[in-house]
This record gives structure tokens, sequence and C-alpha cells, in this order.
């Protein structure tokens, strides 16, 4: 079920992020939020090597997993510059499969063509997901929490 209250907090923390931590030129942030409603944001790792290169969302999933609190929401924006407006990129497939760990109904911004902020289900996003093809009972052990 959508809440925009939550969405467009969510939005908030990472665009305030990208303004504190790149106060010119291209700037990116992702929040991640917990069923117990606390907000994880981080930033991609910069390096020369972009095959060591991680995700923008994914200091952020670390953080709720260290806490092994449920994330409910995943969100990813970026800019080109100070001057330009924040878009919003829809998880890639790798992150995907990390939140899906958290289960198929983490809602996900994505990107739209009209540039309005949407979130929907991992499953609406991935409807033809490989897990689909197990048994629950047989993907529990990959979703168990301590």
């Amino acid at each position: 079920m959508r809440n925009t209250a939550i969405e467009n907090k969510m939005f908030q923390i990472a665009k305030e992020l990208i303004e504190t931590r790149y106060p010119k030129g291209w700037g990116g942030a992702a929040v991640i939020r917990t069923q117990k409603d606390h907000y994880f944001s981080s930033v991609a790792i910069e390096t020369a090597n972009s095959s060591a290169a991680l995700c923008i969302e994914v200091g952020a999933m670390c953080e709720a997993h260290k806490y092994n609190e449920k994330v409910t929401h995943c969100l990813c924006i970026t800019r080109d510059d100070e001057n330009s407006s924040c878009k919003v990129l829809s998880p890639c497939g790798i992150c995907q499969e990390r939140l899906r760990f958290w289960g198929e109904d983490v809602q996900v911004g994505v990107t739209t063509a009209n540039g309005k902020l949407l979130f929907v289900e991992l499953r609406e996003l991935q409807p033809y997901h490989w897990t689909t093809a197990y048994d629950a009972e047989e993907l529990e052990h990959f979703t168990e929490e301590d």
C-alpha cells in the first residue's frame, strides 16, 4: 500500500544528502526505510576502477541488514549538476535481487516518463522473477531472520 508521506520524506532526505555531499556537479543518493520507521541513506563509492564500484543504494541496504531491520522502501535519485532537478533511478537488476531479501512487497522508487515520484512493489517491477519457480518453503532459508 502506497504511503506518499513516506515517499516524499525519503525524496527530501535523499535530495538534502545530495546537496550536502555534492554541492557542485553530479550527485546521487539513496534512502532505505525500514519497518521500524528508520531511514538509512548512502552514496556510491567513487573509485577509479569501475569494476569495484557499488550502486548508490548498497550502503543503506547494508545498514538495514546490520541492524536486522526489514526494508519496506528504497529510493535512489541523482542529478546531473547543481542546477538540475533530481530524477529517480529504478533499482538495477542486482539491487532488485538484494532488495528481494526482504520480500517481494518492498516498495521501490521507479523512473517515470513524466518525472513524477512513483513507488511500486518489487513483484510489480519483476512479475516473472526466477523465485516464482520455487515454493515459498524452499526459499525460506534465504530470508530467515535471526
